[in-house]
């Protein structure tokens, strides 16, 4: 019996009793990877647009200035070799009197460098005598070309930007026009313009971040929502359910645990209920023939003896059909059921089982009436041995259920459908709500009649691997009828 608990249990058991709990971390760390997998690339990318359009907001800006200083120097450097420098002495005087008379001064400097390197006139004042210390001096002088320069002037500590454009008289560099401006202003706008990009790189950070977050919260919730419900059918929680406030996948999701739990609840009573009536099953038989062995054991009554040999014979029986539709029951749930197929005649077969029948019936009382078909039934490819099972399986349960109506009626016919057996009994039939599930598994309904539950399946499964139908229904006038129709090839 135990035995017997531990196999039906394990073939019904998969409501995840055993199942490991999923632990909260599990939910923190889906957070932390959603947020890394999906806040960090963007983060990344936003960074590097945002570095790219510094630089290039940066290098626009100096090159703008440069270009605008480049092309100043060199109009009025043009200008003042051409219509103010005619010889030596007058680079000196017509020098004052253009830094005096430049109108910029308070946007640039404008020097003229003399041939010593050192500051001779400024449009300041205040440089004039200074050697300025940058390298674009000397390069001015041994290259005779522009020479620009940005960097950090050695005498006053302030970032610069210059360009030295030199004068030349009569194929000689007698001196240069220097024009220098400061960038503090320029460093001004560019840091700005890099504060702003900051802060829209932590604006667009922190939108994406929200919006992340509030995604996130509707997935880990509810998926924290399900792993507690699951963790509570895995504790033995049968039954449990969850609001549905989704229409989403996480909606579908829970609807497929709450069908879940359903099913199992109703596995589990299923099962309870199985294992109460096999156990019972089992018990009735075993008890008639233990008591009957101890009665036979001192008894030498004749009569009573072949009464006990009896009982104990027709109690054998019905256990060895018991296990016999539990080990089938068992294939079918691992796999290993099978048929072992010939050309069979089904007619023969069917008369085989009936005329069986005929005297086990006659001593209930039960009149089983058989309609032959009157054309040759063709033979098909078949198990006979399951076939007879489905047979001898109907026919007990058309007068387990329906001998009360003392009559069981059994046909054969040959049409276009194939071929079709009907066994109909004139019991008190089948209730319409339980119509659906007499072939469920383990299913007894109202039925107060002995058996497993699991026959009706096994016929079925039969029936149907044999590519036929097997349909139960009542029939006009009462009873319940059962149809099997069997395909000719």
């Amino acid at each position: 019996m135990g035995l017997l608990r531990d196999r039906v249990g394990a073939l019904l058991s998969g409501s995840g009793r055993d199942a490991p709990p999923v632990r909260k971390s599990r939910i923190q760390g889906l957070r932390k990877r959603w947020l890394i997998s999906s806040l960090g690339p963007i983060f990344v990318v936003a960074l590097l647009v945002a570095g790219t359009f510094c630089v290039v907001m940066v290098n626009y800006y100096y090159n703008m200035m440069l270009d605008g200083l480049k092309t100043r120097a060199a109009h009025a450097s043009d200008y003042f070799t051409s219509n103010t420098m005619s010889s030596y002495g007058e680079f000196y005087q017509n020098a004052y009197s253009f830094a005096a008379e430049f109108s910029e001064r308070d946007r640039m400097e404008l020097q003229f460098i003399g041939s010593t390197g050192e500051i001779i006139v400024s449009s300041y004042g205040l440089t004039a005598g200074m050697d300025p210390g940058t390298p674009d001096i000397q390069a001015v002088f041994q290259s005779r070309t522009v020479e620009p320069y940005r960097g950090v002037d050695p005498n006053t500590g302030e970032y610069i930007m210059s360009v030295c454009v030199p004068l030349q008289l009569d194929d000689q560099v007698v001196g240069a026009m220097r024009y220098v401006t400061s960038m503090a202003a320029v460093q001004r706008q560019l840091l700005f313009t890099v504060a702003a990009a900051a802060g829209l790189l932590a604006v667009v950070t922190l939108l994406v971040y929200v919006s992340s977050m509030v995604f996130i919260n509707n997935v880990v919730e509810p998926v924290a929502e399900v792993t507690e419900t699951a963790k509570r059918i895995a504790a033995g929680s049968y039954g449990a359910q969850m609001e549905n406030d989704y229409q989403d996948e996480i909606g579908q999701l829970i609807d497929a645990i709450n069908n879940m739990s359903t099913q199992i609840s109703k596995s589990e009573k299923i099962k309870s209920e199985f294992i109460s009536s096999v156990s019972h099953e089992l018990r009735t038989p075993l008890t008639a023939i233990n008591g009957w062995g101890e009665t036979l054991l001192n008894n030498t009554d004749p009569q009573q003896l072949k009464r006990g040999v009896d009982i104990i014979l027709r109690e054998a029986h019905r256990l060895t059909n018991m296990v016999e539709e539990l080990l089938d029951f068992s294939k079918m749930e691992d796999g290993r059921f099978t048929l072992r197929i010939e050309q069979v005649d089904v007619q023969a077969e069917l008369e085989d089982t009936i005329y069986t029948y005929m005297e086990l019936f006659r001593q209930e009382d039960i009149d089983l009436h058989y309609d032959s078909w009157d054309e040759i039934v063709p033979t098909i490819p078949a198990d006979p041995e399951r076939l007879k099972q489905v047979f001898c399986n109907v026919l007990d349960n058309a007068a387990k259920h329906g001998g009360a109506g003392k009559r069981i009626d059994a046909a054969i016919t040959c049409g276009e459908r194939g071929i079709v057996i009907t066994v109909r009994d004139h019991g008190p039939g089948v209730p319409e709500a339980e119509l659906p599930f007499v072939k469920q598994k383990f299913y007894k309904g109202s039925s107060k009649a002995r058996g497993s539950g699991i026959g009706l399946a096994v016929c079925e499964e039969i029936v149907l691997r044999h590519e036929g139908t097997f349909e139960i229904g009542n029939a006009e006038g009462g009873g319940c009828v059962v149809t099997i129709t069997l395909p000719v090839a």
